[in-house]
């Protein structure tokens, strides 16, 4: 990240730094999602209700036997790794800007304090632009680094490996609800979906920074693909105790996230996580965030909601709630950025 230095702006209050030592959690669940290629009907059910035990108990989940080919997230790996090494200019020429929040950046916040990382957003497709950006309008364009060989075609065989698995753990979810398989689809025709690439360097005060600090998920679901070196760390419900979640050789962790529990009327809940850093080792992450279509009025599911059992949430616009997060996350604000809880309704808080 151009040789950071540890500033005031990195520094967690004291009640959200890291503890020394966090506990590996045990527990999580691990599913194995073979059985989808067998098309046996009883096997498929079985799984959905493993998928649907764990988006309540914990809200996220560790999948294997997902179907994504190794040399695909070989190459994707191997082309952040070379992006991330690239001398901090030939990084600075594809930075995102304010009305342009795709590419290079290495000063984003959560909850308003900035994280120790630098990430590269990109879009698996892009919207096709209108005649004349409106003022205050995002523009969507991927920024692709130039003379970075390979990197363009391995991201979008990624994307496009994480979209079938994206709509496979949906149908899974959709499923475990009682609802028709295909019953959100709809939702992601014209998707706002977008993958990140993460780079934590070494961090000379890992005790007092963190490399993402507490957040949920603001999309439907999140696909992680994280390496060896660990630091993702899960708020476990039983408790309130942050544990640390132990990276598993080709696995993906997926995350619910608040639409997923807005959908569902607050059966499933998304998971607050965060990412620890460390002194010694650098660490490097993708998230794959699904999302549905900007126009997207996100509400409980009607088929969820009965007399005894009320909607939750008012109804909200998912592409104004994107770009309010999205703003808040690129600057440091002095309130809290736009969440879920605040369409809760009265009676349901």
């Amino acid at each position: 990240m151009g040789g950071l230095s540890m500033g005031q702006a990195f520094v967690q209050a004291p009640e959200h730094r890291p503890k020394p030592t966090v506990t590996e959690a045990t527990g999580i669940p691990l599913i194995d999602l073979s059985p989808l290629a067998s098309g046996d009907a009883a096997a498929v059910d079985a799984l959905a209700a493993e998928v649907g035990a764990a988006s309540r108990d914990w809200g996220f989940f560790v999948v294997v036997g997902h179907g994504v080919p190794a040399g695909a997230v070989a190459r994707a790996t191997e082309a952040q790794r070379a992006f991330f090494a690239l001398p901090a200019e030939r990084k600075a020429a594809v930075r995102r800007s304010e009305a342009e929040p795709l590419g290079y950046y290495e000063s984003e916040h959560t909850k308003n304090v900035r994280d120790w990382k630098e990430v590269y957003d990109l879009v698996p497709r892009e919207p096709q632009p209108p005649a004349a950006v409106a003022d205050g309008e995002l523009v969507f364009a991927n920024k692709w680094p130039q003379a970075l060989p390979g990197f363009r075609e391995a991201l979008e065989e990624y994307v496009k490996a994480m979209e079938e698995l994206a709509f496979k753990i949906l149908e899974l979810i959709v499923r475990s609800l009682n609802l028709r398989p295909d019953r959100l689809h709809g939702f992601f025709r014209d998707q706002t979906t977008f993958i990140r690439l993460n780079h934590y360097p070494p961090c000379p005060s890992p005790d007092l920074a963190l490399g993402v600090g507490r957040h949920k998920d603001a999309g439907a679901l999140t696909i992680l693909y994280q390496d060896d070196v660990g630091g993702l760390d899960v708020r476990r419900r039983s408790d309130g105790e942050w544990v640390r979640v132990k990276p598993v050789p080709n696995s993906f962790i997926i995350n619910v996230g608040d639409i997923i529990q807005v959908w569902s009327n607050d059966r499933y809940e998304s998971a607050e996580h965060r990412v620890s850093v460390n002194s010694a080792r650098e660490r490097f992450s993708m998230p794959y965030f699904f999302n549905p279509a900007s126009y997207t009025m996100v509400e409980p599911v009607g088929e969820l909601v009965s007399e005894e059992n009320p909607p939750r949430y008012d109804a909200y616009n998912w592409g104004d709630f994107f770009s309010t997060r999205k703003n808040s996350n690129f600057k440091k604000l002095d309130v809290e950025n736009i969440q879920i809880a605040h369409f809760k309704k009265s009676a349901a808080a």
